[in-house]
């Protein structure tokens, strides 16, 4: 069978299945959203060894974390929210909007994240009264799928239709096409050439931009408190996470005391020259990213740089040679390594945040670690980010955290910056079309242009 015809067969399925889903109600289809969220939460363990053993990158523990965190954050964003039929009615705007879906979304996952990419964009698409079928990345088609399996068993206890989760099991780049061209919309989460294909693909399509996540620690924090929240988010699942701190941007004045306070949590600074080049050369031969280091171990990367270092190293910390292309290390670095420079004005620290963002990442994200919000403010107004990160770890709360008001996702726009559509965290909202029904207001006063103009 030809891709065009496998393609269309299970999109046509896929069609069959979301007529009968669209006729669900409210609660029916958040009974259903509910189940294939807490069967990742339930199954994380297992799910997270899988992902673990079949994309030989990432920490297990980690893992685990993320599919219950995200499963969890999900579904406490979507219950309780109006997705389908009558979802607002506006009585002063004389408004009445009702949601209806779009059809069959397309989901193109990466390998950094087989389980919870394809669990996420499953309860969106879902939420909405959607069909959908996930074209998983090829070096994860095994844990992608069992992800699928297990939301789709509970589907079906819940009496909801087949196929209203499809996966391609033995995925290539031809189906993946094929499957954006003939889908209603696209959500594309990995790399940038695949995002550019969805854009490519003639349909609707939410995708995501490279990260480089800049960090500026101000001068009035706790150093020790604050790189500890920032290594906890460099080393999260070997820094695959694309929200991951890259660089930490310091007072000049300060130093010293951030240095200490960052191998007080773990980490093994580098400042000679001649070392560090050993490091840029294994991570970033002619100027990219060495897949070979993407999601490894600090150890891992040192025996392939050829350099020892202690055991109980979490996280490299590098002194490069200067700021954006000065230097490769100033680029997104998917492992447990990081760089540091030196500001001396907060004006200062912002300039290099954005020319490390100019060279890689802008439109992601940024972090600012600190007291003053004259500060915090100052940073989310220059620099060209979708989201400002304050006082926590980026790679665990960027994505929506219970703490903060980010919505809970795996597919992070980066606005036009990044060239994608959104500049915000995807949601079931993306997935949904509107329809507006205007009455007429009869108690509204209609001002003259003397009155709209004055």
């Amino acid at each position: 069978m030809d891709n065009k015809r496998f393609i269309e067969e299970m999109v046509d399925k896929a069609r069959k299945a979301q007529r009968v889903f669209e006729t669900f109600s409210q609660e029916q289809i958040d009974a259903i959203v509910k189940a294939i969220g807490k069967v990742v939460y339930d199954n994380a363990d297992m799910l997270a060894k899988e992902a673990v053993e079949e994309t030989r990158m990432g920490v297990y523990e980690d893992k685990v974390a993320k599919n219950k965190g995200k499963a969890k954050n999900i579904w406490n964003h979507l219950k309780n929210k109006k997705s389908v039929g009558i979802i607002e009615e506006d009585k002063d705007k004389g408004l009445i909007c009702i949601a209806k879906p779009i059809g069959v979304v397309c989901a193109v996952t990466p390998t950094t994240n087989p389980v919870v990419t394809p669990m996420c964009n499953a309860m969106f698409a879902l939420k909405g009264g959607n069909a959908i079928i996930v074209a998983p990345h090829p070096r994860a088609k095994k844990c992608s799928k069992h992800t699928v399996d297990l939301m789709n068993e509970e589907i079906k206890k819940l009496n909801g239709p087949d196929n209203l989760i499809q996966i391609i099991e033995e995925p290539t780049i031809e189906l993946t096409t094929e499957l954006m061209k003939t889908c209603d919309v696209v959500l594309a989460t990995g790399g940038m050439a695949m995002v550019k294909s969805a854009y490519s693909s003639g349909k609707p399509s939410f995708g995501v931009g490279a990260g480089n996540v800049q960090v500026i620690i101000d001068r009035d924090v706790d150093f020790v408190d604050t790189t500890q929240k920032i290594i906890a988010g460099r080393i999260f699942d070997n820094g695959i996470i694309c929200s991951g701190e890259q660089s930490i941007i310091v007072p000049e004045d300060k130093y010293n005391e951030v240095i200490k306070a960052m191998e007080v949590n773990g980490a093994y600074y580098i400042e000679d020259e001649e070392t560090v080049d050993k490091f840029r050369k294994v991570m970033f031969p002619e100027g990219q990213i060495n897949g070979e280091i993407v999601g490894q171990s600090v150890q891992f990367i040192a025996n392939l740089a050829g350099v020892e270092v202690p055991k109980e190293t979490k996280v490299l910390l590098f002194k490069p040679k200067g700021v954006g292309n000065l230097d490769y290390l100033c680029k997104e670095k998917m492992c447990p390594a990081i760089i540091v420079l030196k500001y001396n004005t907060f004006e200062e620290a912002v300039n290099i945040a954005q020319t490390n963002l100019n060279l890689e990442g802008k439109g992601h994200t940024a972090v600012v670690h600190s007291n003053n919000m004259e500060h915090i403010k100052y940073a989310g107004e220059n620099i060209t980010v979708s989201r400002v990160v304050v006082n926590a770890p980026s790679a665990t709360t960027a994505g929506g955290s219970l703490l903060n008001g980010f919505t809970p996702t795996t597919t992070l726009g980066c606005g036009t910056w990044g060239n994608n559509s959104i500049s915000e965290n995807l949601d079931y909202k993306h997935l949904i079309n509107v329809s507006r029904i205007g009455l007429v207001r009869t108690n509204v006063k209609v001002p003259t242009d003397e009155e709209i103009w004055e």
